[in-house]
């Protein structure tokens, strides 16, 4: 069965952002980094390609230039236990970017982030459409997913 990889074009800071991104999940490693020789089109040394994984799933990435910006047409989603998860991956791949709502953000990179914690969609399947909707109302009044806010909010429905 062929494997699906995720492709990642940057201006030119593929080198900067696999070590950011290796840096904040676990279980990751730079692959490769294939840099421009001299027959190459671009300055000699700086990266063109690289592959990489975090937590397991493998990337490739290339410096292709800004032509081709990332938009929030594609973004990755982070499945975090706990609360605790959450302020991880929202601190750390916030750094440098910008908040957005429902738990999404961009990072440095321009790179679109969910950051989503399991109990959201436990609230959100709730069998209880009043319960559900609560939720529903509550996650989409903030930026960072806070599970205890969630809950409260679900309490009263």
């Amino acid at each position: 069965m062929p494997s699906i990889t995720p492709s990642l074009w940057f201006n030119d800071d593929l080198e900067e952002a696999v070590a950011f991104y290796t840096s904040v999940f676990p279980n990751s490693a730079v692959e490769s980094l294939s840099r421009f020789t001299e027959a190459c089109p671009g300055p000699t040394g700086e990266v063109v390609s690289g592959t990489f994984v975090l937590d397991g799933t493998r990337f490739i990435g290339i410096n292709g230039g800004p032509q081709f910006p990332f938009t929030e047409a594609v973004s990755f989603t982070v499945h975090c236990k706990d609360q605790d998860e959450v302020d991880y991956y929202w601190d750390r791949l916030l750094d440098g970017g910008e908040e957005s709502q429902c738990g999404w953000l961009k990072d440095r990179f321009g790179l679109s982030w969910q950051i989503v914690p399991d109990r959201l969609s436990e609230l959100l399947d709730d069998p209880d459409p009043a319960r559900a909707a609560a939720a529903s109302r509550a996650m989409l009044g903030m930026r960072k997913i806070v599970i205890a806010e969630l809950e409260e909010a679900v309490a009263f429905a």
